[in-house]
């Protein structure tokens, strides 16, 4: 398994690590709970440098992204980033990415880990004249998340973080090492990804740490990230997308557009949207006594009509929730289900999504 630069990092912080994505990733340090608490209470810090970096450019940069995303690249100046899909022609999903527009001809794409090899090259196979560059090598990836993620950042730079928007990111230096700041996350609280050299991935660590200590700012694994992602809903490739699932489907429709002349997988997911989907994601809460995993079933009066992509107990509502596909016609609000888990029939409510959102 591949290892990120912070590794002794985490052994020196007492981390529990599992495998993902084929790396060694920090699952948790204190607890997931404590962890995910404090992302929402106050602020955590994440080794996401497993994430991966693809770079697209050229003179057909531009019309290469459109050609490639389902979003509109149109929309992005320089300095700004956009969540995107990159679609099979059937609509199925390869991965959702993000956009990020460094200049009319260099743009890099942010892709899931697991998928690295496979989106550069499916990328470098559908760009039509572009360059492809897989740049996962250079990069290191911090993420510091929750509400007073900001107030922490700021004491490391002199970028005036105020006027950047969600979206938007810039490079400039921090705690005195060349980074590119991004305002976005992957929590459903506010934050920021610091991209840097991975060189300077473990100073930047240190410094980020420090600042933050009079904030108790905690250091927080994928587990946390797991189940913060889960509340606001935030999908996961593997759990709710995959290559035989659409971003219809994945209730990313808002994402898609369809106003766009050309893009890979336009007519099957316009096709889609005219005839209605065969299935779609729901969000539900567990009032019986268990917890839905990814893999079980959706019953409805004892018949299966769906399977779980992603469960968890709650930290922050205290209840167990889950997200996962059925037909159209068993996914109003508030309907009842029962999801089977090893071999218990446990109610559960269709809920609105997302189950968390925070305050302004």
């Amino acid at each position: 398994m591949r290892r990120t630069p912070l590794h002794n990092r985490h052994k020196a912080l007492g981390a529990r690590f599992v495998e993902f994505g084929g790396w060694e990733m920090p699952v948790q340090y204190s607890g997931i709970i404590d962890e995910h608490n404090a992302v929402r209470q106050r602020a955590g810090l994440f080794d996401v440098s497993h994430m991966g970096e693809v770079e697209i450019r050229g003179p057909r940069a531009f019309e290469t992204v459109q050609h490639l995303t389902v979003n509109d690249a149109a929309r992005l100046s320089d300095g700004q980033a956009q969540y995107s899909i990159l679609c099979l022609p059937s609509g199925g999903v390869v991965d959702d990415i993000m956009v990020h527009r460094l200049s009319p001809e260099r743009f890099m794409i942010c892709v899931n880990a697991s998928n690295i090899q496979k989106d550069s090259e499916w990328m470098r196979d559908n760009a039509g004249g572009a360059e492809v560059i897989d740049r996962s090598d250079e990069f290191a990836l911090l993420a510091l998340q929750g509400p007073r993620a900001t107030s922490i950042l700021t004491k490391l730079t002199q970028l005036p973080l105020a006027t950047l928007p969600r979206f938007g990111f810039s490079e400039a230096p921090v705690a005195g090492r060349t980074t590119l700041v991004a305002h976005t996350g992957y929590t459903g609280e506010d934050g920021w990804e610091l991209y840097c050299d991975p060189g300077d991935a473990a100073a930047l660590w240190d410094a980020i740490l420090d600042a933050g200590s009079d904030d108790n700012l905690a250091p927080a694994g994928l587990g946390a990230r797991d189940t913060l992602r889960l509340e606001s809903a935030l999908p996961l490739y593997g759990h709710e997308l995959d290559d035989t699932t659409t971003p219809l489907e994945a209730r990313l429709g808002w994402v898609v557009r369809l106003a766009k002349e050309e893009f890979i997988g336009r007519e099957s997911l316009l096709r889609q949207k005219e005839r209605g989907v065969d299935r779609q994601l729901i969000g539900f809460a567990v009032t019986g006594r268990g917890i839905a995993r990814q893999g079980h079933r959706i019953l409805h009066e004892h018949q299966e009509v769906g399977i779980v992509t992603s469960g968890t107990m709650s930290p922050t509502l205290g209840k167990a929730i889950g997200l996962g596909y059925v037909a159209p016609k068993y996914a109003g609000i508030g309907d009842n289900l029962e999801i089977d888990v090893r071999g218990r029939q446990v109610a559960a409510e269709i809920v609105r999504l997302p189950f968390y959102k925070r305050e302004a």
